[in-house]
C-alpha cells in the first residue's frame, strides 16, 4: 500500500494562531487531514505527549488519546522507543521502523510537523511480509534442491549416495535424518546424520515394524504426504546417539527405478519450527531425487559386479611351460568402461604321447554379456572337441554345428595352431595353422623377415558348412609365430587417427627378430599402445609361439656373448 501524502505545507503562522500553546499549535492546521487518513496516524511532541490520534490509530491502540504519553503503556514498545530516539535526532531525518501490533506487522514512518511535533504514519505490511517470506523460502528451497541434485548426481557409489542423502536432509529438512535400506539378507542398513555433521552407519538387529510407516515405505507403497507424528513409538536404535527423544518424526519413501530405494526418517527436536505445506512439497521432491540417485547407483554397482565376473571368466588362463617351445600371451580389454569384450585365447597342452599342444585365439561377434556367453561356449566346446578330433577342419565343422543349434547371429572368427614336441637334435617345431575368418598368423623368421601364414577360411556359426585350409610350416630355433586379434590392426591412432594396419604390425614384428616370446608380445603391445596414445580401442589379444633358442640369452631380445645360434 502507498503511504498517503504527508502534510508538508503547514502555514507559517500556525503557532501564532494557536495562542502559543505547544500542544494546540500542532493541531488545528491539519486535524482534518490526519483524522481522514485511511491509515493509522498518531502525532506527538518532543516530550512524547500525544497531540493527534485518528480513528484508525485509536482502534489499534485504544490507550492513545490527545494529551496522553506515547510510551509502552499506550503504544507498542517499538513505536514508543522510536519516538524517544526521535527527540534527540535531526527532526528532518527520515525514519521508518517496523514491528508487530495486534497480531499483524506494521511499518511506522515519521513525518516532521511544526514546533517539533512528529506524526507517525502506520502501514499494515503483513501481506507483504508473508509474500516476501514465501518468496525467500521458495528461493532457498529451489537452491537447496539444485544443490542436492548436483551432489547426488556426482557419484555412482551407492553408499556415498546414501550418506549424501542423510547429510543433506539433516542439514536442511530436519534436525536429524535416518536413511533405512533393506540388505540382501533381509536386515536393515541404517545411516544416521545430524545437522551438526555427525554420521553413523549401522546394521541393527531390528525390524521395520518397530517404526510406524517404515515397513510400508520400504515395501514400495505409493508415497503419501509426509505426516509428522509424535514420538510415542520411536525405538532406541532409530535416533542418532546423543540426540535424545525426538519431538516428532516423519517417514518418507525413497522411490527408485521400478522398486523402492529405501526410506528416509526425519527427526525434529523440541522447539523446532513446525514444517508448513510448502516444506512437505520440498521433502517429497528431495526424496524422489535421492531415491532415483540411490537406485541408479545401486544398478550401476550391480552392473559393475556382473561385468567384473564376466571379465574374470574371459581372462586368458596362465600359459604352460613347454619343453623346447616358448609361449607368451597378452590381453588388453577394450578401454570403454564396463564393456565386456569378445577376444580370447586358450592353450591346451598335449595330454599324451604323440599328441599336440593346441592354441586357439578368437574374436566373437558383439560385446557385453551375450559375447561373454558365446565366448564361454566356444572355449568349452573346443576344449572338449580336441580330445576326440585333431584335424583342424573337422574340428571347426563340429564347432560350427554346435553354434548353429544356438541363437542366430552368434558367430566368431578363430585361428588354430597345433604343434608337437621339437624334433630331436634340430630343435625345430612343426606347426599347423588354420584360420576361420580370422587374420592369418604372422611368421617371424630368424633374419627378421615376416610372412603371413597361407591359411584362410569362413567364420563359424553362420553357414551350414565351414571351409578352411590348413597351413603347415616349421619354426627354426628363435623363430616366432604370432597370433593376434584385429584389435591390433584396427587400433586407431597416430597423427591422423589412422588404423595401425597390417603393414605396421609386420614392421613391428620384424623388429623383434631373435627375441624371446615374452619380449615379442611386450614389444608389439608397446608399439600398439604408443600408436593409440590413450585413445579408445577394441580388445587386443596376442599369443606368440617361439621355437626355443638353443643358446641361452644374456638379456631379453638378444644372444649372449659368442652370439648367434649354434
Amino acid at each position: 500500500m502507498t503511504d498517503p501524502p504527508l502534510p508538508s505545507d503547514v502555514p507559517a503562522d500556525a503557532h501564532a494562531r494557536s495562542g502559543g500553546d505547544e500542544r494546540a499549535s500542532a493541531v488545528p492546521p491539519y486535524r482534518a487531514l490526519v483524522e481522514s487518513a485511511p491509515v493509522p496516524v498518531v502525532a506527538a511532541d518532543r516530550r512524547g505527549r500525544v497531540s493527534l490520534v485518528n480513528a484508525a490509530a485509536h482502534a489499534l491502540m485504544p490507550g492513545l488519546a490527545a494529551g496522553a504519553l506515547l510510551d509502552a503503556r499506550t503504544a507498542p514498545g517499538w513505536l514508543a522507543a522510536a519516538h524517544g530516539r526521535r527527540g534527540g535526532a535531526d527532526p528532518g531525518a527520515p525514519v521508518t521502523v517496523r514491528g508487530s501490533l495486534a497480531g499483524r506487522v506494521f511499518t511506522a514512518r515519521a513525518a516532521p510537523l511544526p514546533d517539533g511535533h512528529t506524526a507517525w504514519w502506520l502501514t499494515d505490511v503483513t501481506g507483504r511480509e508473508s509474500t516476501e517470506r514465501s518468496l525467500r523460502s521458495e528461493r532457498e528451497s529451489t537452491a537447496f534442491l539444485a544443490r542436492a541434485s548436483a551432489r547426488l548426481q556426482s557419484s555412482l557409489n551407492p553408499r556415498r549416495c546414501v550418506v549424501t542423502t542423510a547429510r543433506l536432509a539433516a542439514g536442511h529438512l530436519a534436525d536429524a535424518a535416518v536413511v533405512v535400506r533393506t540388505s540382501r539378507g533381509g536386515g536393515l542398513e541404517v545411516t544416521r546424520a545430524v545437522s551438526d555433521g555427525r554420521l553413523e552407519e549401522e546394521t541393527p538387529s531390528a525390524t521395520a515394524d518397530e517404526v510406524p510407516g517404515l515397513a510400508e515405505a520400504l515395501a514400495g507403497f505409493p508415497p503419501v504426504s509426509s505426516r509428522w507424528a509424535g514420538p510415542e513409538r520411536v525405538p532406541a536404535w532409530l535416533p542418532p546417539r546423543g540426540f535424545g527423544r525426538p519431538a516428532s518424526l516423519a517417514v518418507v519413501p525413497l522411490p527408485g527405478s521400478g522398486e523402492t530405494a529405501g526410506a528416509m526418517v526425519l527427526l525434529r527436536r523440541t522447539g523446532s519450527e513446525e514444517p508448513g505445506p510448502e516444506e512437505d512439497t520440498v521433502v517429497r521432491i528431495f526424496a524422489a531425487r535421492a531415491g532415483a540417485a540411490i537406485s541408479a547407483a545401486a544398478l550401476y554397482a550391480e552392473q559393475v559386479t556382473t561385468v567384473a565376473v564376466l571379465q574374470r571368466e574371459l581372462l586368458p588362463p596362465p600359459l604352460p611351460h613347454l619343453e623346447g617351445v616358448e609361449l607368451a600371451g597378452a590381453y588388453r580389454p577394450a578401454q570403454t568402461a564396463q564393456r565386456v569384450g569378445g577376444d580370447f585365447y586358450d592353450v591346451h597342452p598335449a595330454d599324451g604321447p604323440g599328441r599336440e599342444t593346441d592354441v586357439v585365439l578368437g574374436d566373437v561377434a558383439g560385446k557385453g554379456p551375450e559375447a561373454a556367453v558365446l565366448t564361454g561356449k566356444i572355449r568349452n566346446t573346443l576344449a572338449a572337441l580336441r580330445l576326440v578330433e585333431s584335424d583342424h577342419e573337422r574340428l571347426l565343422d563340429l564347432l560350427n554345428r554346435a553354434l548353429l543349434r544356438g541363437p542366430q547371429n552368434r558367430f566368431a572368427t578363430l585361428v588354430l595352431a597345433s604343434f608337437g614336441a621339437p624334433e630331436d637334435g634340430a630343435g625345430s617345431v612343426a606347426l599347423r595353422l588354420t584360420s576361420a575368418g580370422h587374420p592369418p598368423p604372422l611368421l617371424l623368421r630368424r633374419d627378421g623377415a615376416v610372412e603371413a601364414a597361407d591359411t584362410s577360411g569362413t567364420l563359424v556359426g553362420v553357414l551350414p558348412e565351414v571351409s578352411a585350409n590348413t597351413c603347415s610350416t616349421v619354426l627354426l630355433p628363435g623363430e616366432t609365430c604370432l597370433l593376434y586379434s584385429d584389435g591390433v590392426t584396427e587400433a586407431r591412432g597416430g597423427p591422423y587417427g589412422e588404423m595401425f594396419g597390417e603393414e605396421r604390425l609386420a614392421d613391428a614384428l620384424g623388429s623383434c627378430a631373435g627375441m624371446h616370446a615374452q619380449a615379442v608380445v611386450e614389444r608389439v603391445g608397446m608399439l600398439t599402445s604408443e600408436w593409440l596414445a590413450g585413445r579408445e580401442h577394441d580388445d587386443i589379444a596376442l599369443v606368440a609361439v617361439t621355437a626355443a633358442h638353443r643358446t641361452p640369452l644374456s638379456a631379453v631380445g638378444g644372444p649372449g656373448r659368442g652370439g648367434g645360434d649354434r
